[in-house]
């Protein structure tokens, strides 16, 4: 599946590595969302990133809750992401 051109995919991934880990999460949630069915899946390959982490990313997305801006990483998490 590659639905986006070549250059947009360097430009996404460009952006994406540029961001903070929780920005990360949710801008790869927010282009998997776009794409629907498969969506997880090519923006996790395209990006480099675990399908799991793009559902954490939907699910903080849909919550009704304040999203956190502040905090990167758990004190003491594992760094392998």
């Amino acid at each position: 599946m590659s639905p986006y051109p070549a250059a947009l995919e360097r430009m996404m991934k460009r952006l994406y590595r540029s961001l903070r880990e929780n920005d990360r999460r949710r801008y790869a949630a927010v282009e998997a969302t776009k794409l629907g069915h498969g969506g997880t899946e090519y923006i996790a390959t395209l990006l480099g990133c675990d399908p799991k982490t793009i559902r954490q990313g939907i699910g903080e997305l849909e919550s009704e809750d304040e999203l956190d801006t502040q905090r990167v990483r758990k004190k003491g998490a594992d760094a392998s992401g």
